[in-house]
């Protein structure tokens, strides 16, 4: 270790240390700075106001005093990287938290780079296919884009990126062929199933049972094997939270560049790296801008979200879980992340109050490649206008209804809303990580199965067919329906 002296403590506020520096170098942006009598202590360079420095705690400030003497280390956090991290689940500093012992990886990174430049940038029109019929459908995803689960608490966020990575891992290639025979090679071969290559989780101030939950889930579909996961809890200190997500990156970045692999990306919760942020700056004492949240807040965002892209070397696709506080899409901070994303899938507490699962509304969910025929091909462009159409009609027929009964529509109001109420059931679904709670079998229903089986229920030909017959189940095909 470089022992340069730097200072002394001067101030502690939370977890922000204030060392008044008695050295002329002062000691660059992100170095780790220590104590030579508890070596356990580790102050992270955040910033300067004249001789004082500003450092983040990553570690207990109970051990912290005035007038300590502080040392600097020369380096930064650095976290081990590549294939022997699958498998594993590791905190900040990348030590283990799986109890199975060190991680053996011979190389270290740290936790911070900056963005790809542009000219090794690549972008991709390809299909990333999820196997659940309401995503691919309404919100299909792009291979190296961002995708944004974004809702309030309780409607199913965690659940359904735990179900995503479950299926776009390729451990359900089985169960997809075995759900759905018809399934073509042509139609496989049109989408992405990225189970070449690896997936990354960040789990950003959300519960610890949730990432046990996780784990377990992982372990038993046996894709554990396919994913690094990196967790900063609920409980940690602000300062671990706000870089827990750096410290993802460079695994995927590792992922991406050297080992040339397509990576999945996950972050639950995106939106708790924005509040860590914002206590962050507020212990630093810094104004806030005019909706409360920190002034840096876009810089902050940027800075992950512009490592996460694809280059000539591989593809990194982001999917992150977005709390939305209050239900409130006007939120200053769920704007700042909604900029970044090409698909956003908005899970509704309507919805899930009806019973309805996933969660998702249709009408408010989309993506950007939605327009392009290109891409999804011409049947699924059609399709998804006549769908919007018919939901959108359902919607302001369903308060007549309410007041009057069916009874009373037109007979061509009668057969649109009958259509869309079987659109709507249609698009629930038994999922696998759900299959202890719901008893039901999970489903993988591939991409071009769902618009055919949409193109046939709008076609009129399964209008004698009970509306509920269609809820909660894989293709047509399988469930009998045709």
């Amino acid at each position: 270790m470089n022992d340069n002296y730097v200072g002394k403590v001067k101030a502690v506020s939370g977890q922000i240390v204030i060392v008044e520096s008695e050295n002329q170098t002062l000691p660059n942006i992100g170095d780790i700075l220590t104590s030579r009598e508890d070596s356990s202590i580790q102050l992270e360079v955040y910033s300067y106001a004249k001789s004082e420095i500003y450092c983040l705690s990553l570690t207990e400030v109970s051990k912290v005093y005035r007038n300590m003497p502080i040392y600097n280390t020369g380096t930064q956090i650095n976290i081990p990287v590549g294939s022997p991290t699958l498998g594993r689940v590791m905190n900040l500093y990348g030590e283990e938290e799986d109890g199975k012992g060190p991680i053996k990886s011979t190389v270290k990174m740290p936790i911070y780079d900056r963005a790809p430049v542009f000219n090794t940038l690549q972008a991709h029109s390809e299909i990333l296919e999820t196997g659940i019929k309401v995503i691919d459908f309404v919100a299909p995803f792009l291979k190296g884009g961002k995708i944004g689960l974004i809702g309030g608490a309780g409607v199913g966020k965690t659940v359904l990126i735990t179900e995503l990575i479950h299926n776009i891992s390729g451990s359900n290639e089985r169960s997809s062929s075995s759900n759905e025979r018809s399934s073509s090679s042509n139609e496989r071969s049109s989408s992405s199933n990225s189970n070449k290559g690896v997936a990354v989780f960040a789990g950003i101030g959300e519960r610890v049972r949730e990432g046990e939950e996780l784990y377990k889930s992982l372990e038993e579909s046996k894709t554990l094997s396919k994913i690094s996961l990196i967790f900063g809890q609920m409980g940690e200190n602000p300062a671990i939270r706000f870089r827990v997500a750096s410290a993802a990156a460079t695994l995927g970045e590792y992922f991406r560049d050297e080992e040339k692999k397509d990576v999945l990306f996950f972050i639950d919760n995106i939106y708790r790296f924005v509040q860590a942020g914002n206590e962050v700056s507020t212990l630093l004492g810094s104004i806030p801008s005019e909706q409360g949240y920190q002034a840096s807040l876009q810089a902050e965002l940027g800075n992950i979200q512009e490592r996460l892209v694809s280059t000539v070397n591989g593809s990194i696709t982001a999917i992150q879980t977005v709390y939305i506080p209050s239900d409130d899409l006007s939120d200053a901070g769920v704007a700042a992340v909604l900029s970044y994303l090409d698909t956003t899938i908005t899970l509704s507490r309507a919805v899930s109050q009806l019973g309805l699962y996933p969660a998702i509304d249709l009408l408010q969910s989309s993506s950007s490649i939605l327009s392009n025929p290109g891409i999804i091909g011409r049947d699924h462009y059609n399709l998804i206008t006549a769908v919007q159409q018919i939901l959108t009609r359902y919607n302001q027929l369903e308060r007549i209804v309410a007041i009057l009964g069916e009874s009373e529509l037109s007979a061509e109001d009668q057969i649109s809303y009958s259509r869309a109420k079987k659109l709507i059931n249609y698009m629930t679904q038994p999922l696998f990580v759900t299959e202890a709670q719901t008893g039901k079998k999970g489903k993988f229903v591939p991409r071009q199965t769902t618009i055919q089986d949409i193109k046939l229920l709008l076609s009129g030909k399964l209008d004698k067919i009970e509306a509920e017959k269609f809820l909660y189940i894989g293709s047509l095909k399988e469930a009998g329906l045709i």
